[in-house]
């Protein structure tokens, strides 16, 4: 487990989380099972085509909003479920969801961004799993500008913790010289609103 930041939040990385053949068999039968689809979002208050395939899977009540789409969680698909408790036994953490980005080739990205959100939580545990092709995953300090470049390769894991959504962005840009695919699997707990109190 290599620390890659450990101020305002914690970063850390397990290149090898999963074996390198397993890891290729995975994204290939993720490729083909997972329910995919393109949705429109919303930046800065257009509509705009997501540069990449998404699914949601999780736990019936782990319903997800960001970039202005509502998300309902699709029932967990069997091998997915199992990589869910390959994780948590890894962490010790407890997730009910996942966000999976499918980027079919170099021209697929995800922009600048922090996941932030109140559903996530104070301080979320997020673990992010890659698979296929090696991308480069850019994070950079809110304020400080302090930015770092970290080549996501098949089978690694990064676990984001602490106050890192708070203070720092990350982004996949895009990439001219990658026409292989990769799948990223981002495990996170959507924490239960608390109940309205009567008026």
């Amino acid at each position: 487990m290599i620390p890659l930041i450990q101020n305002d939040g914690q970063l850390l990385l397990i290149p090898d989380f999963i074996a390198e053949d397993e890891a290729w068999r995975l994204c290939a039968l993720f490729a083909d099972e997972l329910v995919w689809s393109s949705e429109s979002v919303q930046i800065y208050g257009k509509s705009i085509q997501s540069p990449r395939l998404v699914s949601w899977y999780g736990d019936e009540e782990a319903i997800y909003r960001y970039s202005g789409v509502v998300h309902y969680p699709q029932l967990w698909h069997p091998v997915l479920y199992e990589t869910k408790i390959r994780l948590e036994s890894f962490t010790g953490q407890a997730f009910n969801s996942v966000l999976c980005n499918f980027y079919r080739d170099g021209n697929d990205s995800m922009g600048w961004h922090a996941d932030n959100e109140k559903k996530l939580g104070i301080n979320p545990f997020i673990g992010s799993m890659s698979l296929g092709e090696t991308r480069t995953f850019r994070i950079r300090h809110r304020y400080t500008g302090e930015a770092h470049n970290i080549a996501l390769g098949n089978g690694s894991l990064i676990i984001m913790a602490g106050r890192l959504q708070q203070y720092w962005r990350h982004c996949v840009p895009k990439s001219g010289k990658m026409r292989g695919a990769r799948i990223n699997l981002s495990f996170r707990k959507i924490v239960r609103s608390p109940p309205t109190q009567p008026g």
